[in-house]
């Protein structure tokens, strides 16, 4: 009886494989650029420092860190501690003011 498990074992792991494998004719993706996300570069949004938070500012300066994505965070805001190098991160205080830049 155990050697029929292992025949049936072995043939289910062939099939797995088989249908993992990929022919040399396909088409590489077309669309590679929009897959990989860009780096956040933190210091490109220091500028920010000093200002009011405000959505119209958080997309300013999203875009000058070449981030994907980005968030306001106020003092007492739950967070996950993901770290996710494509998004920026813009601390306030309690007055919504903004006291620090970091991408994660």
């Amino acid at each position: 009886m155990p050697w029929k498990l292992a025949s049936f074992g072995t043939l289910l792991a062939a099939t797995v494989l088989a249908g993992c494998s990929t022919s040399g004719t396909s088409e590489p993706a077309k669309d590679t650029a929009a897959a990989v996300h860009t780096r956040c570069e933190s210091k490109a949004a220091e500028f920010a420092i000093g200002q009011k938070a405000s959505p119209q500012l958080l997309e300013q300066a999203r875009t000058r860190a070449g981030a994907q994505n980005a968030r306001i965070l106020k003092p007492n805001d739950m967070i996950t501690l993901e770290y996710r190098s494509d998004r920026l991160n813009l601390n306030t205080d309690d007055n919504l003011v903004i006291t620090r830049v970091n991408c994660g």
